[in-house]
This record gives structure tokens, sequence and C-alpha cells, in this order.
């Protein structure tokens, strides 16, 4: 990706010259601070805290996940727009906002190349470390969106096949480029999971992955979840792991973040605390999205630059094109220091070292 050009955005609805708009933003978010000071004043408070108190008087909030935005907290507040920097709105209490008048925006794909990156990087180590020989191995992807899409570009450059099961999609485009879950199951060696968390209605994918599911596939296929961590049971998946139902288990999302079931990670050949889309490259965009909201609602005219920093390494060498990928980013570092210290999730998350992409380097094989 290259880097991004400065953003000016304008809104026809202008606020009034005398009023000050105060937001409140975690500040765990990057590339924030001093972009907005100039038109607003901005609390930075960590997300996890943000509280009533907090946002009583403020005009917006800028969230990330670990922020619950509904009635408990917005109740008798002034908030009139919440931009979350992140892909998924789970967090946010979408029917309260629509009855209380509370505007509210993601940032859909912002993260989705860094995603891509961490797939590709567990298939190479799937390949250098497992030995699987992709280009004879079956992918399902369940959930096709801004990532998905992209997992699908991944695989078949391994030669892989693949599988695709989106539910919303294939009802409104017709089932052509779908499969039913049951299919994956069937003939899938590799599954991974990119759909939203829906807890219940017609596209529920609480526990998508469960007992049953487990038990009905035939391949003992590798598990990979980037999604949401409730997606899959995580009792199930033990199960699936001592039955042999399924041959590794990759997960960066868990049940109960950050109180993750210690005996699942043991077991997981990979896991990570909910790092796969903190690529620099990500931020920068999720960053720029909510940013964009925000001066678009309250009709505030700037322009900003938002660049990651360049690697300190822009050079890269290797034999393979799967030696590249795990030089650039190994999701073993991350699996090794969260096995070793579990109860840093979310010191090991929130302190996260963004990582570049691999459009930011120059890679050569040889």
């Amino acid at each position: 990706m290259a880097p991004p050009s400065p953003c000016t955005i304008f809104a026809p609805q202008l606020t009034n010259s005398n009023t000050v708009v105060k937001i409140v933003a975690d500040n765990a978010i990057p590339f924030l601070k001093g972009v907005l000071e100039p038109y607003a004043r901005v609390e930075y408070l960590p997300g996890k805290t943000i509280a009533t108190a907090d946002v009583r008087d403020a005009d917006a909030l800028i969230v990330r996940t670990r922020t619950r935005c509904d009635a408990a907290l917005l109740e008798g507040s002034s908030v009139k727009l919440i931009a979350t920097a992140t892909i998924g709105f789970d967090h946010i209490d979408t029917e309260y906002c629509r009855k209380a008048g509370i505007t509210w925006a993601n940032a859909p794909g912002c993260n989705s190349a860094s995603v891509a990156q961490y797939i590709e990087s567990v298939l190479a180590l799937l390949k250098l470390v497992k030995g699987k020989e992709l280009h004879k191995m079956c992918i399902g992807i369940v959930g096709v969106g801004n990532v998905g899409g992209k997992i699908i570009d991944v695989a078949q450059k391994q030669g892989m096949r693949v599988l695709l099961n989106d539910l919303p999609r294939e009802e409104k485009e017709g089932n052509t480029n779908f499969c039913s879950l049951e299919q994956i199951a069937r003939e899938c060696d590799v599954i991974t999971f990119h759909v939203p968390l829906y807890k219940d209605g017609k596209y529920k994918t609480f526990h998508l992955a469960d007992e049953v599911f487990f038990r009905s596939l035939k391949r003992k296929p590798v598990i990979i979840n980037t999604s949401r961590g409730e997606v899959i049971e995580t009792q199930a998946l033990l199960n699936a792991l001592q039955n042999g139902y399924i041959s590794e288990a990759i997960i960066d999302v868990w049940e109960n973040e950050p109180n993750i079931n210690l005996e699942l990670l043991n077991k997981v050949m990979i896991g990570t605390p909910h790092i796969a889309g903190y690529s620099a490259d990500g931020k920068a965009n999720a960053t720029r999205m909510s940013l964009d909201s925000l001066c678009r609602y309250f009709g505030i005219k700037t322009t900003y630059n938002i660049t990651p920093i360049q690697p300190e390494n822009l050079a890269i060498q290797a034999a393979t094109t799967e030696e590249a990928w795990l030089k650039i980013y190994d999701p073993q570092q991350d699996s090794n220091r969260l096995k070793a210290h579990p109860e840093q999730f979310e010191q090991l998350r929130g302190d996260y070292p963004l990582r570049r992409e691999k459009a930011a380097y120059h890679i050569s094989i040889s």
C-alpha cells in the first residue's frame, strides 16, 4: 500500500464557530494526537475505563472495541457521534444509538490487508514448519467481506482450491460463488473465519463453530480465527483438538478477552493477543477513516497527513516468498510472548509494536 496522501475533508453543515466540539478518544489509537486539537477539545483516556462521567458533556467519541457504547455509558450524555477505529462494531449498541439519535461509524476494510498479511504468514508457517503441501489443499473462507476477499488472493497464490461461505452475500448475489458451511466442513483442509459477530438473528455467527460443526469435519482441517472470539465455542474447539477432529488451531481472537482460556492457549499452534489487524498501515487507515467521519459530521475543514514510519530495514532478501513473508512478519514471535505471559494479554495488545505491511519493503527472492 502506498503511503497515504494528505486528505482534505469538508462537510456542508458547518458547526457554529463559537462552539467547541468536545471529543473523548481512546488513548491507544495511534496517529490521532495533535490532529484535532486546533478545532476541538480532546480528552484521551484508556478505552476500557471510559465511563459515564467522562462522556456526559462530550459531543463525540473515537473508540476501539474495548469501549462498550450502550445505554449504560451514553444515557443522559450529549454524545452525537461515535467513530470506532475498527472494522467490527459489536461493541456499539446500534439499536440504542438509533433510538437515541446518535450517529455511529466504523472503519470497514481498514485493516483487511493487515489480516491478510497475518494469514499469509500463517500459511507460510504451515508450509515451512508443518510441511503442508498447500497447493494440494482446499481452504474454506467463512465470511467474504473486505478481509475474506483478500484471503482469496492469498490462497490462490499458493495454488489452493478455494471455497467461499457468506450467507448474506449468497442471498443477494445467488449461490454461484458460494457454498454451504456443511460443504466446507466436508471438503476443506484449512478453514478460516472472517465474519462479524452477530449474537442472534438471521445471520447469527455466535458459536458458529460449535460441537456439531467440529464433529462434522471430515479432513482434520487447520482452524484459523481472526474475526471475533465468540464465533468459535471455546470448549468445542478444545474437544476438537483433544479428539483429533482438527489438526491445528491458530487463534488471534478469544472468548472472554483478556481473561482467555489458558488450556486452549497452550494447545494451539499459534495464539496471539487480538493483533492480526494491527499493522501500522491498518491503524493509519482506521484513524484516517474515523477522522473523516468526525470531520464530515461536524463540518470541520482541515488537512492532515497520516503516514506510518518506514521500517528500519527496507530490504528483504529470501530464498522463497514464504521466507520473505516471515522475515517481514512472523506470528510465532507474538505467540511466544503471549504463551509466556498470558496475564499480559491486554498489555501485549495495547503496547503492540505496529508492524508494516509488505508493500513497505523491497523484496528480493534468490
